[in-house]
């Protein structure tokens, strides 16, 4: 293949140099010297260069050695360095030294084998196998590597070479296959590709559509335990004014009830004072006739009065510790005793109410305001209800205005 070998000194710039005749036979060695590369056959040159220094490397190698890039291509550059390599030059030594630098493992590996035989042995472990280059180079070149081993060496590296064409062209075909599928395969990745992004899209916009639910329900559960906080504490604070208000109208019907317990036994304690005081004045002077006040309050005592038959008495005005006195003297008739001062402490808007109640009415004018009098006169007019105007708030007053009362008005509706 490589019979023409283009002079390699000429393509590199270089002075042609003639080339040398084939190597003679080997000679039966018993030294340790490994060969060099321009001491090996012709025919052996071709599978060294071409099989150990790929193309990168060799071109790589040359280069530094004339200092720049080499712009011959791969087979010219081969068969330059195949040339040059046949006997001891520049490009030879260069070679040299980068063979024995890459496969130094190899070849100290083969320096162990001592033998011919030994050595037959190791190669035929190593034709097969990832490692041939440095085999083929180690062998060659080892000190005990004779003709018939040489020549061995060579048929298995030329028939390496040929299932190694025929592997690449399968490489090929099946590199052809696979750039093929991968083509096919590379568009539905794609296809994939683009429908996994459109799922992606709509992944998100639910996604987006239900977090913002998730914070609108938040949201809205946030409200409700607010309503529900707030609706609770009203409750609890209505609850707690209604039995403040329970306990305040307890307290007050208590001391309301205490009060008139009070004034009922100041009333008593009044009366029986008053009693006391005119006793002895009966019993010193009995020919003396009693003043009209005397007369008044003993009326009281004797003077039977009219019965109400459960009718409703208002008292409009009065002062507050003769109250008392006005509720036993009127319920001693059998009516009901209703009361308001006129407007000094109670409303005067209340007085309608207790009219509207009321069957009889008494009316003390000297403690009333106008507009309480004027309201009582009113009503009792327009209503035809029995009203008594007394001019003094006192005990007799009343009972005199009582007094006036006869059956036959009390009997009235």
């Amino acid at each position: 293949m490589c019979e023409r070998r283009p002079d390699f000194a000429r393509l590199l710039t270089a002075a042609a140099r003639p080339a040398t005749p084939d190597a003679p036979p080997l000679p039966t060695r018993q030294g340790s010297r490994r060969r060099r590369l321009w001491e090996l056959p012709s025919q052996a040159l071709c599978p060294v260069v071409g099989v150990c220094l790929p193309m990168p490397v060799l071109r790589k190698a040359l280069g530094r050695l004339f200092g720049g890039l080499i712009e011959a291509g791969d087979y010219e550059l081969h068969c330059g360095a195949i040339n040059d390599s046949s006997r001891r030059s520049p490009v030879a030594e260069l070679l040299q030294r980068e063979l024995d630098q890459r496969f130094a493992l190899a070849l100290k590996e083969a320096a162990r084998q001592k033998s011919t035989e030994a050595l037959t042995r190791w190669w035929r472990a190593h034709v097969q196998g990832a490692t041939v280059d440095g085999a083929l180079w180690a062998t060659l070149t080892h000190a005990r590597c004779d003709e018939a081993l040489q020549e061995l060496v060579l048929r298995d590296i030329h028939m390496l070479q040929h299932q190694l064409g025929s592997a690449e062209r399968v490489d090929q075909r099946r590199l052809q296959s696979l750039t093929q599928e991968n083509l096919v395969l590379g568009r539905e990745l794609a296809q994939a590709q683009s429908r996994c992004t459109q799922l992606a899209e709509l992944q998100g916009r639910e996604r987006d559509r239900l977090q913002a639910s998730v914070v609108q329900l938040r949201a809205e559960l946030l409200a409700r335990d607010t309503l529900i906080a707030s609706l609770r504490e009203s409750l609890q604070q209505g609850g707690d004014a209604v039995l403040r208000r329970r306990d305040d109208a307890e307290r007050l019907a208590r001391q309301r009830t205490r009060i008139e317990a009070l004034e009922a036994a100041l009333a008593e304690a009044r009366e029986a004072l008053a009693q006391a005081a005119r006793a002895p004045a009966a019993d010193m002077r009995p020919g003396l006739r009693p003043a009209p006040a005397d007369q008044a309050q003993g009326c009281t005592e004797s003077a039977p009065l009219p019965r109400l038959a459960e009718r409703a008495v208002l008292c409009v005005g009065g002062r507050a510790g003769v109250v008392p006195i006005y509720r036993q003297l009127i319920e001693r008739t059998g009516g009901r005793f209703l009361h308001h001062d006129g407007g000094e402490e109670d409303a005067v808007t209340k007085l309608d109410a207790s009219l509207a109640a009321a069957d009889l009415v008494i009316c003390q004018t000297g403690c009333i305001s106008h507009d309480a009098y004027w309201r009582v006169k009113e009503h009792c007019k327009r209503h035809g209800k029995r009203c008594v105007f007394v001019d003094k708030p006192s005990a007799s007053g009343l009972q005199r205005a009582l007094d006036s009362l006869n059956p036959g008005a009390a009997s009235e509706p």
